[in-house]
């Protein structure tokens, strides 16, 4: 079976929806998909025998507030009876519901690569962070008309948490979970650390196999070295957010961005890129060194504003055995590939409002990157009015939030 291909939204709800019946007819195995079917966010597969029962990610419903209420839905999957979590990745929308997993009383292992765990530990505690926040916010409204107050999907406490039933594996090797059912993560090319999922099962004296893609890289990725290939398996539960449509290039992308920091340099105007603090952060920041290196623009100031991203941009230093070797080769010589004259880290509310106050041209990175949550959304409303003011959308923009909205 040719395991990466592009694969329509049609042939997708196909294989989530027939796909569980088919595993169903031989009673050991069955596999249940809880999240990331008619709909892109809330990654989760609840995979179980008669001895076990482990979930594939647990991510977060993102979007408009009707999707979201599935956030909290975990208790009827019976948290407390779960052996393990494996984790493909260390985006929100596969790993975010984890803290309320534990909360709802899990007491397994959640299993990851040593990148993804180190990523998490940032993305759960800002997640956590923007929980308590929202809760307050809406709580603040629901007592002033006499309402009960809201309490958060979870706390920073359950956050902490969580943080301890993370195991860290190394990918590529063969990791037993009970004596029939063994996994080992592969490269899935997407972000740091970030993995598909090879699972083998012993059913009636033979082996059986189902793969999880977690989500899969693009070819020629910026940062990361390419993704794996699988030869073979019975069951593929694939990816398709991008599967009704061809990627532009990497050089077309590049071009792109070029065009929109050329426009606003003329205008005297802002570059704003709202970016998901991991991979899509690093991969501008790199893409602008390498036009510094090659003149292509002038030395800006670049205002990375966003403390995750900060974050996650100096663990990625950390990892440079993830690295492509392009960008490897950069390590090796000294180099750091996120690093640009007149980059500036801003992690105060205080230095982020002072952003506004900057005369002239220069390119603001900054979160959340659908624009839903974060300082994204005061250098929107300082910025969007004006005419020359450029803004890049660079990743996928779900149902219902304000980046779906900017580029309908």
């Amino acid at each position: 079976m040719q395991f990466f291909v592009e694969i329509s939204s049609i042939c997708l709800y196909d294989l989530f929806f027939h796909v569980k019946p088919l595993l169903r007819k031989d009673p050991p195995m069955q596999v249940t998909c809880l999240g990331a079917t008619r709909t892109v966010t809330g990654s989760c597969f609840l995979v179980e025998n008669e001895r076990l029962r482990f979930l594939v990610d647990c991510g977060m419903f993102q979007g408009g507030r009707e999707i979201e209420r599935r956030n909290y839905s975990l208790s009827r999957h019976r948290p407390h009876q779960l052996s393990y979590v494996l984790l493909t990745h260390a985006h929100i929308d596969h790993c975010g519901l984890l803290p309320r997993l534990v909360k709802e009383g899990f007491r397994g292992k959640i299993l990851c690569t040593e990148a993804t765990f180190d990523l998490c530990r940032i993305m759960l505690r800002d997640s956590a962070h923007i929980q308590e926040m929202d809760a307050e916010w809406e709580s603040r409204k629901k007592l002033r008309s006499g309402q009960k107050p809201v309490e958060p999907l979870y706390t920073m406490e359950d956050a902490e948490a969580c943080l301890n039933y993370f195991e860290p594996v190394e990918p590529n090797m063969d990791i037993p979970l009970n004596p029939d059912i063994r996994f080992r993560f592969r490269n899935a090319g997407h972000i740091l650390g970030a993995s598909f999922l090879e699972i083998f099962y012993q059913e009636r004296g033979s082996e059986g196999k189902i793969v999880f893609s977690g989500d899969i890289g693009r070819e020629n990725a910026l940062i990361v070295s390419e993704k794996e290939t699988v030869e073979e398996a019975d069951y593929c539960f694939i990816e398709s957010t991008y599967g009704d449509r061809l990627h532009k290039t990497q050089e077309a992308s590049k071009e792109e961005l070029l065009e929109a920091i050329r426009e606003g340099i003329k205008y005297g105007e802002k570059i704003i890129i709202p970016a998901f603090a991991v991979e899509r952060t690093q991969e501008i920041l790199l893409t602008l060194h390498e036009f510094l290196e090659k003149g292509q623009i002038p030395s800006l100031p670049v205002f990375l504003d966003s403390p995750l991203a900060i974050s996650a941009t100096e663990i990625f230093k950390q990892h440079p055995d993830y690295f492509n070797p392009a960008t490897a080769r950069m390590i090796i010589a000294g180099k750091n590939p996120f690093a640009l004259p007149n980059l500036v880290y801003t992690r105060t509310p205080e230095e982020s409002m002072a952003i506004n106050r900057h005369k002239g041209p220069g390119i603001i990175i900054s979160a959340s990157g659908m624009c839903n949550a974060g300082r994204i959304k005061h250098h929107l409303k300082h910025n969007l009015w004006k005419p020359g003011v450029q803004i890049v959308i660079i990743g996928f923009q779900a149902e219902g939030t304000l980046g779906r909205a900017i580029v309908n």
